[in-house]
């Protein structure tokens, strides 16, 4: 896996790492302090990043694609908690954060490219920077409370209801996400979301 610095697109990578909602932030000696510890990554669709209840734990940067945080049961019944694409993160700082393992698998929902470091490098890095760390944080309490929101959502909206507030939330990946992925996400049956589809619902 190729270091930024070493990677033969480091030129459009870093401009697009530069629109990342967290990145965005780092003046120019911060990113030189940064970009050396960045691997660039490619992955399949339906690759796993992280798994449920390892203790191995990195932080991501989406540069392309989609990700999706996933927690199953012992069953193997599985729950989404989020998508996220392109400019977006994902990360299992919180439970690095509370010295447990990670509660839930980061997989890619399409191709996906990533920038990547180790999460005892990444939290070095914020140690040394407290602007960035506050700012990561801020973030990182808004996807809390993104998750906890669809959470709420699947328990007290109807099958409509749950499409329709996606389409208010994420009009862009709409037309992205593989179908089975969204009936997943929004706790539906294929076969209900293909019905909406029909009735104009999305």
């Amino acid at each position: 896996m190729p270091s930024l610095n070493q990677h033969p697109e480091a030129k459009i990578v870093r401009l697009q790492l530069r629109q990342n909602l967290v990145l965005k932030h780092l003046d120019a000696a911060q990113w030189r302090e940064l970009e050396p510890l960045l691997e660039v990554v490619d992955y399949s669709k339906g690759e796993l990043l992280e798994h449920q209840g390892d203790w191995s734990m990195e932080q991501y940067f989406i540069i392309d694609g989609i990700l999706k945080r996933v927690v199953s049961n012992s069953q193997g019944k599985e729950m989404i908690l989020r998508i996220a694409a392109e400019s977006d993160i994902d990360t299992s700082y919180a439970a690095w954060r509370l010295k447990t393992p990670i509660p839930y698998s980061i997989r890619a929902v399409t191709k996906v490219r990533a920038a990547k470091l180790t999460m005892p490098h990444w939290v070095r890095f914020l140690e040394h920077h407290a602007e960035i760390k506050n700012a990561f944080e801020f973030e990182i309490m808004k996807l809390m409370s993104e998750v906890m929101a669809h959470t709420i959502t699947l328990h007290l909206l109807d099958a409509p209801g749950r499409v329709q507030r996606f389409l208010r939330k994420h009009a862009d990946l709409a037309d992205r996400l593989p179908q089975k992925e969204l009936a997943l996400y929004l706790n539906l049956s294929p076969e209900t979301l293909s019905r909406l589809k029909r009735h104009g619902k999305i």
